[in-house]
């Protein structure tokens, strides 16, 4: 199975957090699980969209679908993928200031049922928060809508 991430709204290529230098040429990827340093396929705070496609494998379990990848962070029954927030200095080293934790545990049951029959779950969602800051904390719904699609 794969999961795509289809991100909109991105907050611009800078932010400047209350009382705190400002964070210069943001960008954003999915984290890899328990490499926080291995981005991938970052892209930069002012696109106008991004978008991640991630292999996964979606196991049953007693206690339901189970989902499962290198990107794939958490327990089961607690998993997430992170989005992380990074400035990126002259030299290309990113520095993590925030992240965005997309809680998979929140996908619908029948959508996420769906997207193992159909091979992709999709998560669509904007990556500025109600202050005009990159997203972060936990994501659910209604903040992303996600959906099984027919895989390509």
């Amino acid at each position: 199975m794969y999961l795509r991430i289809d991100a909109s709204d991105l907050p611009g290529p800078a932010y400047t957090p209350s009382g705190a230098p400002p964070y210069r040429n943001v960008h954003v990827a999915v984290q890899r699980r328990d490499r926080p340093a291995e981005l991938l396929d970052p892209q930069p705070g002012d696109a106008p969209s991004a978008t991640w496609t991630l292999e996964c494998t979606a196991v049953a379990t007693p206690a339901g679908t189970d989902v499962k990848g290198p990107y794939v962070q958490g327990r089961p029954g607690s998993r997430f993928v992170y989005l992380s927030w990074n400035a990126v200095d002259e030299a290309g080293t990113f520095t993590m200031f925030r992240r965005a934790k997309l809680m998979l545990g929140a996908i619908p049951e029948p959508v996420l049922d769906a997207a193992v029959r159909s091979g992709l779950l999709v998560g669509r969602l904007g990556l500025t928060d109600a202050c005009g800051a990159p997203l972060c904390a936990g994501v659910v719904p209604p903040r992303i809508v996600w959906s099984a699609e027919p895989a390509v």
